[in-house]
C-alpha cells in the first residue's frame, strides 16, 4: 500500500495507553474496573462496589461468553465516573461509559454523571469485550451487543492490518473516535485523526459520519482495532524540506488563540505555533485582543522540526 509505506517512518508503535483510554476515567481507579474484589457490588454514593468480600466470578462461564460472543443480560447495581458496575449470577463486570448506546457523543462530564446514575437498577444487554483472568477484570460493551452472536469472529477473521476499511461512527470522545466496522468496532486515537493538531475528535469527524479507515493493529483475543484516518493521506511533514523552508514568508489561518501565542494552519496541511513575541502587539494588547480563529495571517517560517512535528512562526515579516 503506497501511503502506508510514504508514512513508515513516522508511524509510531500501537501503544497499550490508548487502550487504557478506552477504559476512560476508571483506567485511573482498577479496583472500580477489577472484580476480583467484588461480591453482589450494592449502590452507593460515590458509585463504588463493595469489596469486603472476596468471592470470584464463573471465569469459565464469563470466557465461553467471550469466545462464543453471546450476549447475556445484566443488572446495573453502581456506576462510577468512568461507567457502569453490573452483575448477574456469578458474573460481575465494568461497562465503560464510551459504550453505553444512549451515551454515544456524550463529552460533558457533569450531564455524563447524571446519565450514568440513572442506569442504576437497569437490565442492559451485554457482550464480554475484554476478559482478563489475571488482573480480576471483565468489561462489557452494550454496543458490541447490538451485532448478532458470532460476528465479531467472522470480522477478525477477514480484517487485515494495513488495509483500509469502511466504518461508521458510533461514539466520539475526547480520547479518540470509535468506528462501527460492521460488528466490531474499532478505534481511532485522537492522534490517529490528522496530521495536524486536533484539539477534540468532533473537529474532524461527526456521529454517524461514514468513514474510511486503515486498520493500523488488530488484537482478536481482546476485541482491539486500531485505526487510523489520517493514514489515507500523504504526511504534509515529509514535504516540508522540498516545498517549505526557514525565512519563507506564507499564508496560514489561525485555528486556535491562546494567552502565550496562537497556533496556526498553512496551506501544505501543517500548524505551527506564533509565539506572542512574534506578534506586533501593541503596548497592553493581549493575543486574544489581537488574534481570533480562523483569521486570515501572513507568517514567515522561524524553525522546523519535521520528526517531531514542530514548527515556529512568526508575524514579524522582516525579521
Amino acid at each position: 500500500m503506497n501511503r502506508k509505506q510514504e508514512s513508515d517512518s513516522s508511524m509510531p508503535v500501537v501503544d497499550e495507553s490508548w487502550w487504557e483510554s478506552v477504559l476512560a476515567e476508571e483506567a485511573r481507579h482498577p479496583t472500580h474496573t477489577s472484580v476480583r474484589s467484588q461480591s453482589k457490588p450494592e449502590p452507593r454514593n460515590d458509585g463504588k462496589a463493595d469489596e469486603a468480600a472476596r468471592i470470584s466470578p464463573d471465569w469459565v462461564q464469563v470466557k465461553d461468553l467471550y469466545q462464543r460472543d453471546q450476549i447475556v443480560d445484566l443488572k446495573v447495581t453502581g456506576c462510577n465516573r468512568g461507567g457502569l458496575l453490573v452483575e448477574g449470577e456469578n458474573l460481575y463486570g465494568f461497562v465503560p461509559f464510551s459504550h453505553l448506546v444512549e451515551m454515544a457523543g456524550q463529552v460533558d462530564v457533569s450531564e455524563r454523571e447524571k446519565c450514568l446514575e440513572a442506569y442504576v437498577g437497569r437490565t442492559l444487554r451485554l457482550k464480554v469485550i475484554e476478559c482478563v483472568p489475571e488482573d480480576g477484570r471483565i468489561v462489557f460493551s452494550e454496543r458490541a451487543a447490538q451485532a448478532e452472536p458470532g460476528k465479531r469472529a467472522e470480522l477478525f477473521h477477514s480484517l487485515r492490518s494495513g488495509e483500509c476499511v469502511h466504518g461508521t461512527v458510533t461514539n466520539i470522545t475526547d480520547f479518540g473516535v470509535f468506528v462501527d466496522l460492521g460488528g466490531v468496532e474499532g478505534l481511532i486515537h485522537i492522534s490517529e485523526l490528522s496530521w495536524g493538531r486536533v484539539i477534540h475528535p468532533n473537529q474532524i469527524v461527526k456521529m454517524g459520519q461514514a468513514v474510511d479507515v486503515e486498520v493500523l493493529d488488530l488484537s482478536p483475543e481482546r476485541c482491539r482495532v486500531a485505526l487510523s484516518l489520517k493514514r489515507l493521506s500523504p504526511n504534509p511533514w515529509t514535504r516540508i524540506g522540498s516545498e517549505l523552508a526557514v525565512g519563507h514568508v506564507v499564508s496560514a489561518t489561525i485555528t486556535s488563540v491562546l494567552s502565550y501565542g496562537a497556533f496556526a494552519r498553512l496551506d501544505l496541511g501543517v500548524e505551527g505555533l506564533i509565539h506572542a513575541s512574534e506578534m506586533p502587539l501593541a503596548e497592553g494588547q493581549t493575543v486574544k485582543d489581537f488574534l481570533e480563529t480562523g483569521q486570515q495571517v501572513q507568517v514567515r517560517v522561524l524553525h522546523v522540526d519535521a520528526s517531531r512535528q514542530r514548527m515556529g512562526l512568526s508575524m514579524q515579516l522582516d525579521g
